[in-house]
């Protein structure tokens, strides 16, 4: 994941009890729906290479590589994921195929990738501008985002978290970040919309792909 804030405040936020759920579930049930609306915009990924920020236990570069995908990188903030993650992997006998790193993502890019994903990162970053054109950068065919809505509901939705959160002393701050900015950094990379999916009444999600070779 990438600095929303403060790291420490972010790591708090999704600490090892997060990650613990998060690896439960998902060998439960599976991707969640917005997960799965991301796999399925990623199209064939055979013989690709796949970066996750902010990817967590890495459940959606997982099914990736059962799609195809040839290699991963997951950059996440949080280290307190990273358990979780290797034995995810070792159960599915992954972990020479991903590389995973506790870094932040805007500060420190990572080389390009075939598809880049972000599930339900740009609304943890302040500054959608600068973290969507450093992961436009890194794309050489497609990049996936979720984020929420520009609605009424969304907007008091994420000030009444952020006021909890401000009111119990967190520091981390969810953002609610104009769809046309998005757009707008992914385009100064190079990359045009080709497909935008809303996930419920909260949720998007879109694909940027390259016309050409970067």
């Amino acid at each position: 994941m990438v600095g929303c804030c403060q790291p420490e405040a972010y790591e708090r936020f999704f600490g090892a009890r997060q990650a613990r759920l998060d690896a439960g579930r998902y060998r439960k049930r599976g991707l969640g729906g917005t997960s799965r609306c991301l796999v399925e915009l990623a199209g064939d990924v055979s013989e690709t290479t796949v970066l996750e920020v902010g990817g967590g236990v890495g459940a959606i570069e997982l099914e990736l590589l059962a799609a195809g995908a040839d290699r991963a990188t997951n950059v996440e903030l949080s280290g307190q994921y990273e358990e979780e993650a290797a034995t995810l992997l070792a159960e599915r006998g992954l972990s020479d195929r991903v590389d995973r790193r506790v870094a932040d993502f805007v500060s420190e890019p990572v080389a390009p990738h075939d598809v880049v994903v972000m599930h339900r990162v740009v609304c943890c970053y302040p500054d959608v501008d600068r973290l969507v054109g450093v992961a436009a950068a890194c794309t050489r065919r497609r990049l996936l985002l979720t984020f929420p809505q520009e609605r009424p509901w969304t907007r008091a939705g994420i000030g009444a978290i952020n006021l909890f959160l401000r009111l119990t002393g967190s520091g981390f701050r969810a953002f609610v970040h104009p769809f046309a900015a998005m757009r707008a950094a992914a385009d100064r990379e190079g990359l045009s919309l080709e497909r935008r999916e809303r996930n419920g009444l909260i949720w998007e999600s879109v694909a940027f792909v390259r016309s050409s070779p970067s």
